[in-house]
């Protein structure tokens, strides 16, 4: 007689499912960090390396269009050989890039930033995918807390870096982040990712893609959004550090007010769309962003620094999210195709805008004016949305 047992059908796969959940989450933790790591390393690592802002700024193409080349082989690798190998690889490469940048001199500094770009580049993509995949209750609810996980580690990040480089840890943090996600790596190894899926039938072709005029108002905002973004948070600390001796200390926790504001303001942004519509929110968001760096611009001392990251941050939390769902509503099952692209796009933005601050910083011989690019670009994104589409 077979035993019987006291699990109801599908319990065990549910049980898996919840332990790849909870180990997805884990992983966007050191994610948050790494993603934001530039932010509170830029002062250090410019004096470190004897750079000056032009040269500072490269390291985020570096790190970002190696970002982008994981986000297009991640795509691949996904369809081809399923969620675990990218996965795992994704989280072997942070580990590399995060626990040599600090060991050696700057062209090899410039390596390690590559590789864990390429790392996130699998990770961010992949993980988002598999959790909105197997999560059995609502997906748009578990994507946000997946990355209100990152939003924890981008937050730690500054705080962390700060407090570990004031008593001369900062190589045994990088090192404890990238054993980390080794561990998880290894633990991870035998839980039960989804296996490879054909392609869809039902996507858009890259010719449809083109041709949709609303596609290159949703490519702006990819671009220019997560580039200003990059922008804030990397440069902010940057700009403290040049106020002085108390700026000095306190640039590397700079951005984890930004980072703080941003996050606790996802926190809350579910109820605030209950009362408000997503295109106000919009609106209201990068409003209120650009004036929040046109603070910054204007900021003689710590504390309207400190007012321009809280307000920024609190005012971009939103807008984000929000273009995701858009997209997914706008084009249902095509977004599938369009979001790859729009991904890329979305780490081409971090990539060449704080490099523009760099470069016009250089060539103005003034940090504020390499900040007025995010400005600007928030403030075209504020132009875009003042009528529906």
């Amino acid at each position: 007689m077979p035993e019987i047992s006291n699990l109801q059908p599908g319990e065990p796969e549910l049980r898996q499912n919840r332990n790849l959940i909870i180990a997805g989450q884990l992983a966007f933790l050191p994610t948050g960090v790494l993603t934001t790591l530039l932010g509170p390393m830029l002062p250090i690592l410019t004096v470190r390396w004897g750079l000056n802002d032009s040269q500072a700024g490269t390291l985020f193409p570096v790190q970002f269009l190696s970002q982008l080349g994981g986000v297009l082989l991640s795509g691949v690798m996904l369809a081809q050989i399923g969620f675990r190998a990218v996965f795992l690889s994704g989280l072997l490469l942070m580990a590399a890039g995060v626990g040599t940048i600090f060991v050696g001199p700057a062209w090899a500094g410039w390596i390690s930033v590559a590789v864990y770009g390429l790392g996130l580049g699998l990770i961010i993509p992949t993980d988002n995918l598999m959790i909105a995949e197997i999560s059995t209750g609502s997906r748009a609810a578990a994507v946000s807390l997946l990355n209100f996980f990152w939003g924890i580690g981008a937050v730690l990040c500054s705080l962390l870096v700060a407090w570990a480089y004031a008593r001369g840890l900062l190589l045994a943090f990088l090192s404890l982040v990238a054993l980390f996600l080794v561990i998880l790596a290894v633990a991870m190894r035998g839980l039960p990712f989804p296996g490879k899926r054909q392609k869809s039938d039902t996507a858009i072709s890259w010719r449809q893609i083109v041709a949709t005029p609303v596609t290159w108002l949703f490519s702006m905002v990819f671009f220019l959004y997560p580039g200003s973004e990059t922008c804030v948070g990397g440069w902010i600390g940057s700009f403290v550090s040049r106020m002085g001796p108390h700026g000095a200390a306190m640039g590397p926790l700079m951005p984890a007010f930004f980072w703080a504001a941003l996050t606790a303001g996802r926190g809350a942004a579910g109820i605030v769309l209950h009362r408000v519509s997503e295109q106000r929110v919009l609106q209201a968001g990068y409003g209120f962003g650009a004036i929040g760096i046109a603070v910054l611009l204007r900021a003689s001392g710590l504390p309207a620094v400190i007012a321009s990251a809280i307000i920024t941050g609190f005012s971009f939390a939103a807008v984000y999210p929000i273009a995701v769902a858009r997209l997914s509503h706008r084009f249902g099952v095509q977004a599938r195709s369009i979001g790859a692209v729009m991904f890329a796009i979305a780490a081409l933005g971090p990539a060449a805008l704080p490099w523009l601050v760099g470069v016009v910083s250089q060539s103005a011989g003034s940090l504020r004016a390499g900040l007025v690019v995010p400005l600007v670009a928030t403030a075209i994104l504020f132009v875009i949305h003042l009528r529906e589409w």
